[in-house]
């Protein structure tokens, strides 16, 4: 039995695969399981108001294809964000919040990973950091309710684009329903930026990550980055976060289009697998 299990972002398949064939590519290509998106886009936000009908099929599906869902990208807050000064786009980001948090706990699903961010298209200020505190206490309020984990994304806006800085939320709102979901990109990323260091910027998170997206990134570009090609330590980012207790690491990387990516999803399989027993073994777990 691995000490782990690796999941696959959805979106590394194309958007024309209905969610059961997803959830069956997930499986062929030797993931452990899928994490569902919930985006900005229409498509991807209809989903929070799915029925009892649809959720009844997608369980269905997770029970034939042997691959659950363990957790959900929850970014559709890019549209819509915690922190916005408009009263109507707040009143929306908090029914997308309500609406995620009920639809990971008729999924059995138990982490959400949160966009960290006050907004995203608008100037960042004291007054939608203030909003977004207010928000956010709300949103943990209704995460406890339901038992569900939200978890910060660390992000490529200096906002929350550090481990250290999502605990400085986790310290405001002590509570056991909000935790830390750190992009190993990202945050790479903002090291350089900084002058820090990736790994040590993991263990300020000591005790309060949830999972860990491994994902691959070049100075200044946080996506769409082919693994090994970028700047990402992933070894020692992965012995960090076994040794501070993850166990749920998550593949993200996208699909743009080409027409051999189930050989995609086997490379990168292999990739991410090496690299985590690479990181088993400086954890002293191998």
């Amino acid at each position: 039995m691995e000490n782990y299990l690796l999941g696959l972002y959805e979106k590394s398949m194309p958007g024309t695969l209905s969610l059961p064939e997803k959830l069956e590519e997930t499986r062929k290509a030797g993931f452990d399981y899928m994490e569902l998106s919930i985006d900005e886009t229409d498509e991807k936000l209809v989903r929070l108001a799915w029925g009892d009908k649809e959720i009844r099929k997608l369980i269905a599906a997770m029970n034939e294809t042997k691959t659950p869902i363990k957790s959900i990208c929850l970014s559709g807050h890019r549209r819509y964000p915690l922190g916005d000064p408009d009263p109507k786009v707040q009143k929306r980001s908090l029914e997308i919040m309500r609406d995620a948090i009920a639809l990971s706990a008729k999924l059995g699903v138990r982490v959400i990973q949160i966009a960290g961010y006050d907004v995203y298209y608008k100037p960042s200020s004291k007054e939608t950091c203030d909003i977004f505190a207010k928000n956010l206490a709300l949103s943990v309020n209704m995460a406890a309710r339901e038992g569900v984990i939200l978890a910060f994304e660390t992000m490529e806006t200096e906002f929350i684009n550090t481990v250290k800085k999502a605990y400085k939320w986790l310290d405001i709102m002590q509570s056991p329903y909000l935790q830390i979901y750190p992009d190993i990109g990202n945050i790479t990323n903002a090291s350089v930026l900084y002058g820090t260091n990736a790994v040590d910027d993991l263990a300020s998170g000591r005790g309060h990550l949830a999972a860990v997206h491994l994902k691959e990134t070049v100075p200044n570009i946080f996506r769409e980055i082919p693994y090994g090609t970028g700047h990402v330590d992933f070894p020692a980012a992965v012995a960090k976060s076994l040794q501070l207790g993850v166990r749920m690491f998550v593949g993200e990387f996208w699909h743009t289009g080409e027409e051999n990516w189930r050989e995609v999803l086997e490379i990168n399989h292999a990739f991410l697998r090496d690299v985590i027993r690479k990181g088993e073994i400086l954890a002293g777990m191998g």
